[in-house]
């Protein structure tokens, strides 16, 4: 398994950069500004055909961009002033994956239920209802150990909603997109490495396109 992960420092003095990550519809246009950096003609889903995953973080000199995917981008697609760039491969990462090894996660992710018939109609739910709390925890937990993860700690922190509009042309043009996001992260140790390598390519949950999804690993020292 092959994937990059490329990090990306937006310059604060460029406004297209500026705009990509700080309004409500930032993760509509990273989305967009992402997928630019890989070759046209990918077919109906160009971000599954390149294994695109990514989020923003926040970090003490500023806003970054986190992109892993399954082909290597061309970074010279970038606007000359939008930032600094720079893309490893994560095969080291992934190939020390085993079992029983102490690591440290973190995923911004949406976590959701979807209410049956019966019971949109009988309470009056929406089709799609985010999580929170200790719901939206729990929910974590199944994802992660489906994941090949035992999650140790959990520290959720609820993010702001990305929404807009799906496209900027026909009907997408007024299809509106509300991904409700929570960052996760916290400690776990891998019980089954390759469901956790396959997991890290595929991503978690929904709004893959919009900044949810990617999980991130690294070791941690174990503790007792």
């Amino acid at each position: 398994m092959t994937l990059w992960l490329t990090r990306i420092v937006p310059n604060p003095h460029f406004a297209d950069a500026q705009r990509d990550i700080h309004r409500k519809d930032g993760g509509i246009r990273l989305h967009r500004r992402l997928m630019s950096l890989f070759p046209d003609h990918a077919g109906a889903d160009a971000r599954a055909h390149y294994g695109v995953l990514f989020r923003t973080e926040n970090t003490p000199t500023g806003t970054h961009i986190l992109l892993q995917s399954s082909h290597e981008p061309d970074l010279s697609r970038l606007p000359e002033e939008y930032g600094t760039a720079i893309t490893r491969s994560l095969e080291p990462l992934l190939n020390a994956v085993r079992t029983g090894l102490p690591v440290r996660y973190r995923c911004v992710a949406n976590p959701i239920r979807k209410p049956g018939a019966t019971t949109r109609a009988l309470y009056n739910l929406p089709a799609v209802v985010p999580l929170t709390g200790d719901a939206a925890d729990d929910w974590w937990n199944r994802q992660a150990e489906a994941a090949g993860l035992k999650p140790l700690t959990l520290n959720a922190v609820p993010l702001d909603t990305v929404h807009g509009l799906r496209g900027k042309h026909g009907s997408a043009a007024e299809q509106v997109i509300r991904h409700a996001r929570t960052q996760f992260e916290g400690t776990a140790t891998i019980t089954d490495p390759d469901l956790l390598r396959t997991k890290i390519s595929q991503g978690i949950g929904r709004g893959k396109p919009y900044g949810c999804g990617l999980l991130s690993i690294a070791p941690a020292k174990a503790t007792g």
